[in-house]
């Protein structure tokens, strides 16, 4: 008991708040070494320490809490596994931060300029499409989007009913990119007759409708101003949106590891006045 320390000083000793220390022990990674059972109190000990150090500076690297409990009950081989798995994460994402700079310095240098996209109308047929909808975040939807094409693909598949087109994606609520709060997707994929259902996949009957349209070659993550062209063009021609904008992977990373390759339809439903 005499080398215990009260959570306030641990706090100090640790440079972790007294609210992130009971959530890192919640997580059970770092539990309290003895818990005072009339008030509650938590007490942590000197050798504690350095696993506190450890879950710090790992968070300050943004590795996930998960990811944080397998370094601190791996052997040395296995973390070294760990931490060369999430260092090529970070070098991914700063790859990313990269692009999305250029891509900004891109558009500040363009802005005023006519933007590259020609926009047309379309009529699409009538046709029945299999649906699968999910809830995801700015942090999962790269994952949730794979997955639901996964489940979506699958099920078609297994039901016989034929692909008839290349899939979609529906954002039915915007995600937050600040990673407040949840958005909802639907991806699906037009079917040469009509889908019963299976499981998470729904079947639906598109009614013919008309879409202004436009062509986004390269990087999902720079189609913004093609999403900003269709819906300039909308209101100088004085139509109206019917639904929400929806995007058709005419060329995916199914066809192309190279993204400056991939072709997406960026599709607005609209109504036309008589």
């Amino acid at each position: 008991m005499d080398n215990l320390i009260p959570i306030g000083r641990f706090s100090r000793v640790s440079r972790l708040s007294i609210k992130a220390l009971r959530h890192y022990a919640d997580a059970g990674l770092l539990v309290p070494a003895w818990v005072d059972p009339s008030s509650g109190y938590r007490y942590y000990t000197y050798a504690q320490a350095t696993q506190a150090e450890v879950i710090r500076v790992l968070r300050s690297l943004d590795m996930p809490l998960d990811e944080i409990g397998e370094v601190l009950a791996a052997d040395d081989d296995v973390v070294a596994k760990l931490m060369d798995r999430h260092y090529a994460r970070l070098g991914a994402r700063l790859d990313h931060h990269s692009r999305m700079l250029a891509f900004l310095r891109r558009l500040i240098e363009e802005e005023g300029r006519p933007m590259p996209y020609e926009v047309t109308v379309k009529e699409i047929p009538a046709q029945h499409v299999a649906v699968v909808r999910c809830r995801v975040t700015a942090q999962t939807i790269g994952d949730d989007v794979g997955r639901a094409f996964g489940t979506l693909m699958g099920a078609v598949g297994q039901s016989g009913a034929g692909f008839a087109g290349p899939p979609f994606l529906v954002m039915t609520e915007v995600v937050d990119t600040d990673g407040s709060g949840e958005g909802a997707i639907e991806v699906g994929v037009p079917v040469e007759e009509r889908f019963a259902g299976l499981g998470e996949v729904t079947g639906e009957e598109w009614p013919t409708h008309l879409v202004a349209a436009t062509m986004h070659r390269g990087r999902y993550d720079e189609e913004g101003p093609a999403y900003a062209a269709v819906e300039e063009w909308i209101q100088q021609h004085g139509h109206s949106g019917a639904g929400a904008p929806r995007e058709v992977y005419l060329t995916s990373p199914a066809d192309t590891p190279d993204p400056a390759d991939y072709l997406t339809e960026i599709q607005f439903p609209i109504v036309v006045p008589a």
